[in-house]
This record gives C-alpha cells, structure tokens and sequence, in this order.
C-alpha cells in the first residue's frame, strides 16, 4: 500500500511517501513543499497545489494521512496552516484519495508504542523502521513520514482511525 503522509503547513508543508508492503516499509520520497513569503496568499496556495498534485501523479498513494491540527495560542499562524491543510485535501479529494486524519498523539503512539514521546523518539523510530542511515531532515519531512507509518499501522485496525473523505 503507497501512503502519503502530510505534515500540514503554509509556508513550509512536509510530505512522506512509503510503500508498506508484507509488514515493511519502503521509503519512496520524502521532502518539503516550500511557499516563498514574497508570493501574494493565493500564489502560495497554488504553489502548494501543484507540489501535492505532481505527487500524486507521481506515486499514486492508495491512501493519504494528514496530522489534525492543534493550535492554541496564533490563531493567524493556525488560519495560514489551516488554509495550506485544505489544499492538500482539496487535491486529495480531486483524485479519489481516501484521507486519514491521525493526532499528534496517535501518530506518536503509532509509530513509538508511546503517546507522550518527544520528537528526537520519534525521529528515531522513523528511521529505523525505515532502514535510513540518517534521520530524514527538514523535521516536517520526518513528520510526514511519521504520519505515514502511523497509518500503516492502523490501516489494519481501520475502526481506530478517522477517515474524512
């Protein structure tokens, strides 16, 4: 199965494609997509659209996984993010894609055993489950990853996870 994980951002979205197949992982692509902030709002969000869908031309993913959102304290930051989120939905949607949406805490719990692991633990596990000799950088690619390994290990127990298309 070809996930792609998305960690939701404006200005910097991370995205993680693995292919878990016979209880392994097999790291396609991971990256960022990068909106400079001297493009006008609807320029960064086309950005945005373009980067996910030649992604998705490029791997087909079978299913999507974004992380939920939780902000308390920029609610203008928490917009922004929510805006570059409903992108990569929207592109998503336009192809058919399943979306899954994972917490912070069950993408933690997915990938470490443990809800209340710190980054540097998760980051640790990402790699090592997916054989890389480094951990994956920037941190929003490592994220993604996480979220797409998070949904590997749900989608047997489909029950447990939030499908929102």
């Amino acid at each position: 199965m070809v996930i792609m994980g998305i960690d939701p951002g404006f200005a910097i979205m991370g995205f993680g494609i693995i292919n878990y197949r016979g209880n392994r992982f097999y790291t396609m692509e991971y990256g960022v997509l990068k909106t400079p902030a001297s493009m006008l709002l609807p320029e960064r969000l086309l950005h945005i659209e373009k980067g996910i869908v030649a992604l998705i031309d490029k791997y087909k993913p079978e299913a999507i996984s974004v992380e939920d959102l939780y902000f308390n304290t920029n609610t203008k930051t928490a917009i922004k993010v929510g805006q570059g989120r409903g992108v990569a939905l929207l592109c998503a949607a336009r192809a058919g894609i399943p979306v899954y949406e994972y917490t912070p805490l069950q993408v933690k719990q997915g990938v470490t055993g443990y809800g209340r692991a710190d980054k540097s633990q998760v980051q640790y596990m990402v790699k090592v489950l997916l054989g890389l000799s480094e951990t994956p950088k920037p941190d929003d690619a490592a994220d993604a990853l996480a979220i797409a390994i998070c949904h590997a290990h749900s989608c047997t127990n489909l029950y447990k996870t939030r499908k929102i298309y």
